[in-house]
């Protein structure tokens, strides 16, 4: 059912392109992400295959150009895909996110033209999967203290340091990841390389056991002496910082697709199950409380969709989206863990046990409002563009 409205002079109203690229994305998560969603929660494993099927169809790529294999799409069609795609697997939506809002669009803002046809065009693809390493142990949010360093050797860069929490960190083939090469110069002196899987002292360390979104690999990475190629540097000379802000700015968004995602289909699944449930003679949808609940999750789906709608228009028509994509990265992600908690409520001690599905919504909402910048680093952003 296609979703139309219109905020601030904005047409929301969906285009006929819009609309193929929505159905795509819930056949795709209904016919082939779905059947073995819990398997893969479980094990901890997404599985290749599906991986595969994402790249063919075009969801890796989705914004980059046609002319290095990409879909060529807006940002608004991205965020219909990745609400399509989390409200089944929140795991497949965030490989999804990293790829195509860090990594790909990242490439294809700031890369060289050789970076784009060697990384790039296999990226848009699918054959590739990208990282984003920018989080360490002691630089998390606080993107400002790389404790990476990456000496600067003339042809090439001496890289050493550890960075955790890598979505991808060890189903990706390659990783663009910050580093600190001129202390002196604090956030001006950090570089983000492109670095290749399988470098000598590249090490793909211990998997992280989470509570959500199990299915999508998260690991340490750790790098000692490993020699990045001087060319594998993206932008001049001390530009990783701003790429990094630059590249989050665009990846709040995916992670609020996602969790409008999450929050959309908790709400689905809780709508058709309260149809079904009967107590005392008639269905649970009903009871006056069971409504009351329903209503309030309905509207605050459809006001974070409205949200990351903004969003992806103010980025698509080139104006400032950065006050825009945190208001609804932090929005849909509360939403996310509001929705899914009155969704394992609705559904009593049904809600409870994984076949029901919403209990691992719950797990993977929790998510959304840490990664891509907690939900108070979210409202400092916002601050921050108000008091301009």
């Amino acid at each position: 059912m296609p979703h139309r409205a219109q905020l601030f002079g904005m047409d929301f109203n969906l285009s006929e392109e819009h609309l193929a690229v929505q159905e795509a994305a819930s056949d795709f998560a209904q016919n082939h992400l779905l059947p073995g969603v819990l398997e893969r929660d479980n094990e901890q494993k997404f599985d290749k295959e599906l991986l595969r099927q994402m790249g063919e169809l075009g969801f890796l790529g989705m914004m980059v150009s046609p002319e290095y294999g990409g879909g060529g799409m807006d940002t608004l069609s991205y965020v219909i895909a990745m609400e399509e795609i989390s409200k089944i697997d929140a795991s497949a939506g965030v490989i999804m996110s990293v790829n195509n809002s860090l990594v790909c669009w990242g490439l294809e803002c700031f890369g060289t033209e050789e970076q784009k046809q060697k990384y790039l065009t296999k990226l848009a693809s699918g054959e590739m999967i990208g990282a984003f390493c920018l989080s360490e142990p002691e630089a998390g949010s606080d993107a400002t203290s790389q404790h990476t360093t990456a000496e600067d050797k003339g042809d090439y860069y001496l890289l050493n340091g550890t960075k955790n929490w890598i979505t991808s960190g060890e189903t990706s083939n390659v990783c663009l990841v910050m580093a600190q090469t001129n202390p002196e110069l604090k956030h001006k002196g950090i570089n983000v390389f492109i670095v290749e899987k399988g470098l000598d002292g590249f090490v793909v360390g211990k998997k992280e056991d989470k509570m959500g979104i199990r299915a999508s690999d998260t690991h340490t990475l750790m790098f000692t002496d490993v020699k990045v190629p001087r060319e594998n540097r993206i932008g001049e000379e001390g530009f990783g910082f701003k790429f990094a802000m630059s590249t989050l700015n665009g990846g709040r968004i995916g992670i609020a697709a996602q969790a409008l995602g999450i929050a959309a289909g908790a709400f689905e699944i809780s709508l058709k199950y309260s149809k079904e449930r009967q107590t005392f003679g008639k269905p649970i949808s009903e009871h006056q409380a069971i409504q009351f609940k329903l209503s309030e999750m309905a509207t605050k789906v459809e006001a974070a969709r409205l949200l990351v709608y903004k969003a992806a228009r103010l980025k698509d028509e080139g104006k400032d989206y950065i006050q825009a994509s945190a208001m609804a990265k932090l929005y849909a992600s509360e939403t996310a863990m509001w929705v899914t908690t009155e969704a394992v409520q609705i559904h009593g001690g049904y809600g409870y046990v994984k076949e029901y599905h919403v209990e691992r919504l719950m797990r993977d909402a929790k998510i959304t409002q840490i990664y891509e910048g907690t939900s108070e680093i979210q409202k400092l952003v916002i601050a921050r563009e108000l008091l301009k």
